[in-house]
């Protein structure tokens, strides 16, 4: 039997994951290429809602439901399947359903005041409703800790004042967590950060949308200007278990460490699309798979596939509820930044093997490259979370007293099964004080360190010995490539009057007259 033709309430937890999942797919292959014809569609702003209703039909939002409420459970390694079967069919469908799983009921699931997840929960399940997530503002968007939207205390509840952007489901979602700062009676903002369930159903927590942006990609999801000024019960304020700011951290670090979940299911279809591709398109009398080059550039598609599988195990072992990962910065922001950039390089690559044919607006070459694109931008832009990998390696690295970064990753659990692939490579002393860009530069090296540890142990499981041969040999080569970087300390600057002296014309050698 189908989910889809289980009774209405018993859907989400009556029914084993793998008849649940294949249910799923089966729903969202009709939903996206039979009934709705995405290419089509993809191009427009928004999901039709034929689509949106065939995709809850099967109610997937259930996965990051506790049973204790009538969902499957809220295991991780559910939500990465379901994040998985979304992104092969639609990346921005995929990332709607990790807005709400992630940033929406994990969080109110792990926080949330019983009496008002219960009703949440409800209107999930049965109602079909939605939710996400606000952090950024106008003038604040890296910089989360000095958001000005404010919180005061009144009588019946909390009065939360100020103006969010890019929100994901801006002007769609039901419920918002929305996060403020105190206001004191001086007029001061609290540094700490707290979190409220806004529910937009309510008069006076309704939320309005000054302006809708027409972002590049993505075009399912909407974004734009929130201007907010509501009063929520006192009851939907999260509840930290330290700080507010300990919380955000949580949160964010078991989002992003949930980020293969939805780039699983992309790599896949655009490893199966230029496989495709190759295999059909005939240059030169014979197929493109036949050309060293291709065969290249599938083969790192093919490399993150494994490195994405072997993360994805990573993470369904290490982010359940019942874990605080707001200590875990180096393993959540390492998972993050190397996979949203295979996403990006493995986009490109399906790009450079369609051609001129990818370069159309709804062919899925081109939209994989600006729907991948800003998964490397938010939630932290990778840069920063680079250089924070870096950040907090080496502050381990001046506690223990350590200052070789070969003998530090080879005794550190993160990466000590990788450790020995670069004995020469990283058998070098770390200058504990380096410039930005070259804290940037390290993180991205130990990133793909603490990525290539993961694949060594996917196959000490026993995944396909000859995919884990090759994804390890393409990361040793990036590793060691980012090694030559690093060690490389010429430092460009930037010299903002450059006009004088450098018009090219004036240069050239011009024939006589």
């Amino acid at each position: 039997m189908s989910v889809a033709s289980y009774p209405s309430g018993v859907v989400w937890n009556r029914v084993d994951f793998p008849s649940f999942l294949d249910a799923y797919r089966r729903k969202l292959r009709e939903a996206f290429n039979v009934r709705a014809e995405v290419d089509r569609f993809s191009v427009q702003r928004g999901i039709p809602p034929l689509v949106m209703r065939e995709v809850q039909a099967c109610t997937p939002l259930s996965v990051f439901i506790p049973e204790a409420y009538d969902g499957r459970g809220g295991h991780i390694h559910e939500g990465l399947a379901v994040l998985a079967a979304s992104s092969y069919e639609s990346l921005a469908l995929s990332l709607t359903i990790g807005i709400n799983g992630a940033l929406f009921l994990q969080p109110l699931a792990r926080y949330g005041e019983e009496s008002v997840k219960a009703e949440v929960f409800r209107r999930f399940l049965q109602e079909k409703n939605l939710g996400g997530l606000m952090i950024t503002e106008p003038e604040f968007g890296s910089d989360a800790l000095s958001m000005q939207t404010s919180y005061t205390e009144e009588p019946g509840g909390y009065r939360i004042v100020g103006t969010k952007h890019w929100a994901g489901l801006t002007g769609w979602a039901d419920f918002w967590l929305l996060t403020a700062r105190a206001r004191g009676e001086d007029g001061q903002l609290d540094r700490d950060i707290d979190f409220f369930v806004c529910d937009v159903s309510q008069p006076e927590q309704h939320i309005e949308v000054t302006e809708y942006f027409q972002n590049l990609g993505l075009y399912m999801i909407p974004y734009g200007v929130n201007k907010i000024d509501v009063l929520v019960p006192h009851t939907h304020r999260l509840q930290p278990e330290t700080t507010g700011i300990k919380m955000m951290l949580d949160i964010l670090h078991r989002s992003r460490i949930q980020f293969p979940g939805m780039a699983m299911g992309f790599l896949q279809r655009l490893l199966d699309e230029g496989l495709r591709h190759c295999r059909e398109r005939a240059v030169g009398g014979q197929s493109l798979l036949h050309y060293d080059q291709v065969k290249k550039r599938l083969g790192r598609i093919q490399a993150f596939y494994t490195a994405c599988s072997a993360m994805c195990t990573y993470t369904s072992e290490h982010a359940g509820l019942d874990r605080d990962l707001a200590k875990e910065n180096v393993p959540a922001n390492s998972i993050k930044t190397v996979v949203t950039d295979m996403m990006q390089e493995a986009s490109q690559s399906l790009l450079q093997l369609f051609g001129a044919k990818g370069y159309r607006l709804d062919s899925i070459a081109g939209r994989a490259v600006v729907d991948s694109r800003p998964f490397q931008i938010f939630e932290g832009s990778n840069d920063i979370l680079y250089q924070q990998i870096s950040e907090a390696v080496l502050k381990q690295m001046r506690r223990l007293k350590e200052s070789n970064l070969y003998r530090y990753l080879r005794q550190d659990n993160l990466t000590q099964r990788a450790a020995d692939y670069f004995r020469d490579a990283l058998d070098f002393e770390v200058d504990l004080k380096l410039p930005q860009r070259k804290l940037v530069e390290l993180g991205r090296l130990l990133g793909r360190v603490v990525s290539m540890d993961m694949v060594v142990d996917l196959g000490g499981r026993g995944f396909r010995g000859d995919l884990i041969a090759n994804c390890l040999a393409e990361l040793k080569q990036d590793v060691e490539n980012l090694v030559s970087s690093y060690r490389n300390m010429h430092l460009a600057d930037v010299i903002e009057e450059y006009l004088e002296d450098s018009f090219w014309l004036e240069y050239t050698t011009r024939p006589a007259t």
